[in-house]
């Protein structure tokens, strides 16, 4: 067997590199429930965006 350097376990090599650390798992990413709120959230930004531009508006300001 080949002289292991110290501090390192001979079983590791065993063990391929993913790049991911002992005791972490795969990164997680955003929730489903984040990307359907932004989406939701940005159609509801440009629908207010269209119809104010459209002369549309909260409310009628003339009398």
């Amino acid at each position: 067997m080949t002289d292991v350097p110290p501090g390192r376990d001979p079983k590791d090599d065993a063990i391929p590199d993913t790049g991911v650390g002992r005791g972490r798992g795969a990164p997680i990413g955003t929730p489903r429930w984040v990307k359907v709120f932004g989406i939701i959230a940005a159609v509801l930004i440009l629908l207010f965006v269209i119809n104010h531009l459209a002369g549309g508006g909260i409310g009628s300001h003339t009398p």
